[in-house]
C-alpha cells in the first residue's frame, strides 16, 4: 500500500471472498470457463510462456493454455484434447515441451503451440500414469503410474532407460504426491500419509545383467508374453514382454550343469530344457519337474536340440560309442514317446533309422506331415521320413563340385536306411563315392540352424527353396528338398565364423546373427535377390562412413548400418562338361559361367512377309442411307379410348366411385350453409 514506509514491512490480507467479489484494491482476477464444471487437477503459472496452465481428467480440453495481452482484459486460451484426459503435467523451457500422464497408461509430449498431436509418445506403463516431472539438467522425464512402478525416460529417443517396481504402499487407493530436487539428486514421492525418498547415486561401472552366468538359450511364449532365458549355471528365468520385469526364476534345474537348450510344447504349456548332464527335464510354469528323460543313458553328453512332434520328442547332438573299442561309431537321434510316459524316469526307445551322420548333430527341422531334416559339423543334411524312421538321401554344399567330375551321377542317396554301424564310407562306391571328401575338422560348413520355408505352397510342383540352412563361415544356403539340389547361396557375415538365423511367420524375411552382435535382416520374398540391414548389438566401431550411431542412455549403445542392395544369386545348377567356375567380386563364393546352348533357326512369321495383307487400310464402302421413321402421329390410326384398353369391371368401380365422392362433396356444401 502507498502509507507504507520505505523501510518497513507490509502485510496485506486478502479475503477469499473479497476476492471473488472483485472488490479488492490491490488486485483483480481473471477466469476462464473452457473446463466446463470438470475437476481440475493442477494449475501453475509458468514465467517463460506468461501463461497459466491447467488440466482435468476429461477428454475435452483436457490441458488448458491461458495467456493475457497487456492490451485486453480477457484471457486467450489454447486447449489439448487428450483421450480418457490425465492426471498431471509438467513444462520444460528448455526443450519447450509439456509432458502429460495420461490415464490412458501414456505419458504424451506436447508442443505448447501444436495441439493437433503430440510431437512424442512414450508406451510402457501398465497402469494409468498419475505423476510426471522433467529431469531438466539430462534431459530425462520421470513418470509414475498407479502400479507404484516408476520409469526414467530419455526424451531425445523417446526410449525407457530404468525401472523400479515400489514395494508400497499396500493399499491400492492412494493419493500421490510427486516432487524431485534436482540439486541434490532426490525424488520423493507420498502415498497418503507415507513419504518415500529415493536418492541417485553415481553410475556403476559394471552394466546390469539379468544372469550371473552366461545365457545359453531363450525361448518366448507367445500364449503367455514372456520370455524364457537359461544360463550355464542351470538357472531359468520368466520376464515380462512389455515391462521387462522378472516374474520367477528357477535355479538348480540340472544342479550344477549347463543348460544347453531348451523347447516349449506345442501348447506352450511345458518347457523342455536339455543339459550336459544328459538329461532333459519337463516342467510346468509353478517349477514342477513332470518327467526326466535319460538322453546320454546316466552319461554326459551335449543336447544341441530338442524337437518336439505330435507323437515323439526328438534329442539330437551328443556321441555314441562302441563300447568294446571304445571309439566314436557316429552319431543318432533320440527318441521318447509320450505316450509311454508312466514313470517319472523314462528311457529312450530305439530310432529305426539308425546312425547316418559321422559327426555331431547341431540341429534339427520338421515339416509336415512326415519331413524330418537333421544338419551335422561336418555339413551334411540327412532327410528322413520320420513316419518311417529312414533316412533317404544325404545333402552336401561339396557334392555339387565334387559331382563335375560324374556327369550323370544325381544327388547323394541312401539305399537302406540302416547303414552299417562302421566308421568308415560305405563300400558301394558308385553311389556313394561322392561321400570321400575330406573331413571339415575346422567347421567351415557346420550346419548350425535349419529352417523350413512353410508359407511357401505347392514348391513340390512349382519349384524353388523350401529349406535354409546356416552356419560355418558365414554361408546362408538354400535347397530344394524335393529336387534335392542346392539352389543358391550367399555369403551373409564374412570373416566372423559360425552364425544362426530365423524366419518370420511369412518366410519372407530372413534374421542372421553372427559373434560380433551384428544382426543383418534379408529380403527372401525372391531368392534372387537379397536385401541387407545389419543392427550391431554390441558396441564397438563400425567398418564404413555409412554407420548411424545411436546412444540412448549410458548403458545401451545401438549402431545400424545400412548396406545397398547386393547383387543377385546365382542359381546354382547340376554340373556339365566344360562348365567354368570363375570367382565373384560379389558377395556369393562362385558363379557357374557356360556357353549358351544355340538356339534353332526362326521362321519369319507371315505378317512380316506380307505386310500389306494384314495391315492395309480397307476402301469405305457407301452405305445405303436409312429412311426416317414416319411420325407417330402419322402412323396413330384411331383416337386413343381407355374403354378399349380396360376391362369394364374396373372402369364401372371407377365410375362409381367418382360418383360417391361427388356425392358426398355436395352433401357436405350443403351442412356447411
Amino acid at each position: 500500500p502507498a502509507s507504507t514506509c520505505e523501510d518497513g514491512e507490509a502485510t496485506v490480507t486478502i479475503n477469499w471472498a473479497e476476492l471473488l467479489s472483485g472488490c479488492h484494491k490491490c488486485c483483480h482476477i481473471l477466469e476462464h470457463k473452457l473446463h466446463q464444471g470438470d475437476w481440475v487437477r493442477q494449475v501453475t503459472y509458468n514465467a517463460s510462456l506468461d501463461a497459466i496452465i491447467s488440466s482435468t481428467t476429461s477428454n475435452t480440453n483436457s490441458v488448458v493454455l491461458a495467456w493475457r495481452e497487456k492490451s485486453k482484459k480477457h484471457l486467450n486460451m489454447t486447449s489439448f484434447n487428450i483421450a480418457q484426459g490425465i492426471h498431471a503435467f509438467d513444462y520444460h523451457s528448455w526443450l519447450n515441451l509439456i509432458a502429460t500422464a495420461g490415464i490412458n497408461n501414456k505419458v504424451c509430449l506436447w508442443n505448447p503451440y501444436v495441439v493437433s498431436k503430440p510431437v512424442g509418445v512414450l508406451w510402457g506403463h501398465s497402469a494409468s500414469v498419475i505423476a510426471v516431472q522433467f529431469f531438466v539438467e539430462r534431459k530425462q522425464l520421470f513418470s509414475f503410474s498407479k502400479d507404484k512402478v516408476l520409469r526414467l525416460w530419455d526424451i531425445q529417443h523417446q526410449l525407457s532407460i530404468q525401472r523400479i517396481a515400489c514395494s508400497f504402499p499396500k493399499s491400492q487407493d492412494f493419493r500421490c504426491l510427486f516432487h524431485f530436487d534436482e540439486a541434490h539428486g532426490r525424488l520423493f514421492i507420498s502415498f497418503n500419509n507415507q513419504l518415500a525418498l529415493l536418492a541417485m547415486k553415481s553410475e556403476a561401472s559394471n552394466r546390469v545383467k539379468s544372469h550371473e552366468k552366461a545365457v545359453t538359450c531363450v525361448l518366448y511364449n507367445s500364449i503367455l508374453k514372456q520370455v524364457i532365458s537359461s544360463d550355464t549355471g542351470s538357472t531359468v528365468s520368466f520376464w515380462m514382454i512389455d515391462t521387462g520385469q522378472k516374474i520367477k526364476q528357477f535355479t538348480g534345474c540340472h544342479g550344477n550343469a549347463e543348460i544347453s537348450t531348451m523347447a516349449l510344447d506345442a501348447n506352450e504349456t511345458r518347457l523342455l530344457t536339455g543339459s550336459t548332464d544328459g538329461t532333459v527335464k519337463i516342467w510346468d510354469f509353478n517349477g514342477y519337474c513332470h518327467h526326466t528323460l535319460n538322453v546320454g543313458q546316466d552319461g554326459a553328453v551335449d543336447i544341441s536340440q530338442i524337437l518336439i512332434l505330435k507323437k515323439t520328442i526328438l534329442v539330437t547332438g551328443w556321441e555314441r560309442y562302441d563300447y568294446a573299442s571304445w571309439k566314436i561309431i557316429g552319431r543318432a537321434i533320440t527318441v521318447f514317446r509320450p505316450q509311454n510316459f508312466n514313470q517319472f524316469f523314462i528311457q529312450p526307445e530305439e530310432w529305426k533309422g539308425g546312425i547316418q551322420h559321422h559327426d555331431d548333430i547341431l540341429c534339427a527341422a520338421f515339416l509336415p506331415p512326415q519331413t524330418l531334416v537333421t544338419g551335422s559339423y561336418d555339413g551334411e543334411i540327412v532327410l528322413w521320413n520320420n513316419s518311417t524312421e529312414n533316412a533317404h538321401h544325404v545333402l552336401h554344399p561339396d557334392y555339387q563340385r565334387l559331382l563335375k567330375s560324374k556327369l550323370n551321377t544325381k544327388p547323394q542317396k541312401l539305399h537302406s536306411a540302416g547303414r552299417s554301424h562302421s566308421s568308415h564310407p560305405m563300400t558301394d562306391h558308385s553311389t556313394m563315392g561322392v561321400r570321400n571328401f575330406e573331413i571339415d575338422t575346422e567347421g567351415k560348413n557346420a550346419v548350425t540352424r535349419l529352417c523350413f520355408l512353410k508359407a511357401r505352397k505347392n514348391t513340390a510342383v512349382t519349384g524353388g527353396a523350401n529349406l535354409v540352412s546356416c552356419g560355418g563361415s558365414g554361408y546362408v544356403r538354400f535347397w530344394d528338398i524335393y529336387k534335392k539340389q542346392l539352389l543358391a547361396e550367399f555369403l551373409a557375415h564374412s570373416g566372423v565364423g559360425s552364425i544362426i538365423m530365423s524366419t518370420d511367420k511369412m518366410n519372407r524375411y530372413l534374421t542372421t546373427g553372427d559373434l560380433d552382435g551384428w544382426l543383418k535382416i534379408w529380403n527372401i520374398e525372391e531368392e534372387s535377390c537379397l536385401d541387407p540391414t545389419e543392427h550391431s548389438l554390441l558396441n564397438k566401431k563400425n567398418k564404413d562412413d555409412s554407420t548411424y550411431n545411436v546412444r540412448p542412455s549410458e548403458d545401451i549403445n545401438l549402431g545400424i548400418k545400412y548396406k545397398e542392395r547386393g547383387t543377385c544369386m546365382k542359381e546354382t545348377q547340376k554340373p556339365y562338361y566344360g562348365e567354368v567356375i570363375k570367382k565373384s567380386f560379389s558377395t556369393f563364393r562362385s558363379l557357374s559361367i557356360g556357353a549358351l546352348e544355340e538356339l534353332p533357326e526362326v521362321n519369319k512369321p507371315a505378317f512380316l512377309l506380307d505386310p500389306e495383307k494384314y495391315f492395309r487400310k480397307e476402301p469405305e464402302e457407301e452405305h445405303p442411307q436409312i429412311p426416317e421413321a414416319p411420325s407417330l402421329f402419322e402412323t396413330l390410326k384411331a383416337v386413343f379410348d381407355e374403354k378399349n384398353l380396360f376391362p369394364k369391371e374396373i372402369l364401372d368401380h371407377e365410375r362409381k366411385a367418382k360418383q360417391f365422392c361427388q356425392e358426398k362433396s355436395c352433401e357436405v356444401k350443403k351442412n356447411k350453409k
